[in-house]
């Protein structure tokens, strides 16, 4: 026998404007209250729930989970990689158990992922990767207006992550690179005003000298570097990803759950 539905006609929402098979605008519905709305009717406790984001000519496809807490990160997969990346999907887990929100998705259509395996071109082009991503927050902010968005950027993504958050100031409350190429967001280092955290494995020599040269172009205050002993660039080594997530879930909610303004 099926377990008795908690659930309520008195918790339902039945304003007119909601659209209930999404259920997102309950949240800036004037006539829902904060704990009287459809949420759990419609079944947004689950895991992510497919979502299409128009980004100009191209609709990109994502993975939207909803938290209990303010606050929604974005991620940007690194090259050659999609939202369907384990590292990604593991720190998301984190996240979510934290109570935030999480969207995943594919920086490039299914059609560019394949030319880029053969050239390995689009990857590299930040100021494309940084529109998909400037155009993600848009469409989220408009679904979500009551959350603080935050981005988590890994390898090149974190470079477009930097770049939309320069191009979004007012938009982006904190920003996480994870083994990231900062270096690559050149003169739009300078513009960040979101409070950002670079986390680079210690045996990751290279990405190491890249990111200090970066860190010292961030005019901002609210900014670390996490250096994470052991671990190479996909901190594969055992336990260095949880320590990567624990860093990234730290961060976000200090900045994404705070009250605080940070200049």
């Amino acid at each position: 026998m099926a377990a008795k539905s908690t659930t309520s006609l008195d918790s339902v929402c039945t304003c007119q404007v909601c659209n209930h098979d999404f259920a997102l605008d309950c949240l800036d519905c004037t006539c829902c209250t904060k704990d009287t709305h459809s949420m759990v009717l419609d079944d947004m406790s689950t895991p992510s729930r497919q979502v299409d984001i128009p980004a100009g000519s191209v609709t990109l496809e994502g993975d939207l989970y909803l938290g209990t807490k303010p606050g929604i990160v974005v991620f940007a997969h690194g090259s050659g990689s999609s939202r369907h990346s384990p590292r990604n999907q593991q720190v998301a887990s984190v996240l979510q158990k934290a109570g935030l929100g999480t969207l995943l998705f594919d920086l490039l259509t299914k059609e560019e992922e394949r030319i880029d395996e053969r050239t390995a071109h689009l990857r590299f082009d930040i100021g494309l990767l940084a529109d998909r991503l400037a155009a993600a927050t848009d469409w989220l902010a408009k679904r979500a207006s009551n959350s603080k968005i935050g981005y988590f950027g890994a390898s090149t993504g974190a470079a477009a992550a930097l770049v939309a958050a320069a191009k979004k100031q007012d938009m982006v409350s904190a920003v996480v690179s994870r083994g990231g190429r900062p270096d690559l967001a050149g003169q739009h280092l300078g513009k960040v005003r979101a409070p950002t955290l670079l986390i680079v494995g210690g045996n990751d020599h290279p990405v190491l000298d890249m990111n200090w040269e970066a860190f010292n172009k961030l005019k901002i205050k609210d900014k670390k570097f996490e250096i994470v002993p052991g671990a190479t660039h996909l901190f594969e080594e055992p336990g260095k990803l949880e320590e990567v997530a624990r860093l990234a879930r730290g961060w976000f909610e200090c900045y994404l759950h705070s009250e605080m303004t940070h200049a």
